[in-house]
C-alpha cells in the first residue's frame, strides 16, 4: 500500500512539473518583451525543477539517494535568480528603448 502512495505522490508531482517546464517555453515564445521572458524562465526552471526533484526523492530508495537529488534543487535556487538579475541588468544597460515598454507596467 505504502508503494502505491508514493507513485502516485511521484507521478503527480511529475506531471506538475513538466506542466510548469511547458508554461515556461510557452512564455518564452509567447512573451514579446525579453523580461517577461526572463520571469516566466526564471519561474518555470525554479518550480519545475523543484516539483520533478521532490517526485524523483519520494521515490528514491534511500536517504542517501534523496539527498543526492535535492543537492541540484540548492544549486538551482542558488544560481537562478542571480542568473536572472544579471540578465535583467543587461537588457537594463543596454537596450536603448528600455523605458518604452514602462507604460505597460
Amino acid at each position: 500500500m505504502l508503494e502505491w502512495i508514493r507513485f502516485w505522490i511521484t507521478a503527480v508531482l511529475l506531471l506538475i512539473g513538466l506542466g510548469c517546464f511547458l508554461g515556461a517555453v510557452v512564455g518564452n515564445q509567447r512573451f514579446p518583451y525579453v523580461m517577461d521572458r526572463i520571469h516566466a524562465a526564471g519561474l518555470g526552471d525554479t518550480l519545475g525543477l523543484l516539483s520533478v526533484l521532490l517526485g524523483l526523492a519520494v521515490s528514491a530508495p534511500s536517504a542517501f539517494e534523496m539527498v543526492k537529488l535535492l543537492l541540484p534543487l540548492v544549486f538551482q535556487w542558488m544560481c537562478s535568480p542571480v542568473s536572472s538579475h544579471f540578465l535583467a541588468q543587461i537588457e537594463y544597460f543596454t537596450n536603448e528603448r528600455f523605458y518604452e515598454h514602462m507604460d505597460r507596467i
